[in-house]
């Protein structure tokens, strides 16, 4: 009874947030700059392109687990390092209004000095 309510609630839950998931990061995928890529020093935006592309795919293929496992994995990897390094290298880093952790509102805190 319990696998049940697996089945038929959780499993189809987690399958669809990870489908979510792997349409996000090809998104973000598409809309990053190729020369981001480059400057960035990580694999080619068609790289990217392809592999969330063919997870976004398997992901509504029925039976294809360890596919989807192995896509799940390649789209944290893309928010996790490689999209945090576009987003520098873009000059999307960083807190809004620009700055740095330390200013204050009067210009940077300098402890005193």
């Amino acid at each position: 009874m319990l696998m049940n309510g697996f089945d038929l609630g959780v499993i189809p839950l987690l399958l669809l947030a990870m489908r979510v998931l792997a349409l996000v990061a090809f998104v973000f995928a598409l809309v990053a700059r190729e020369d981001a890529y480059r400057a960035a020093e990580k694999q080619s935006k068609t790289f990217w392109l392809v592999l969330l592309g063919v997870t976004v795919a398997v992901g509504f293929v029925p039976g294809m687990m360890f596919l989807q496992i192995a896509g799940l994995v390649a789209t944290i990897v893309f928010f996790v390092d490689v999209r945090p390094a576009l987003k520098q290298v873009s000059g999307g880093g960083g807190r809004r209004g620009g700055g740095s952790s330390s200013d204050g509102p009067y210009g940077p805190y300098n402890g005193g000095r």
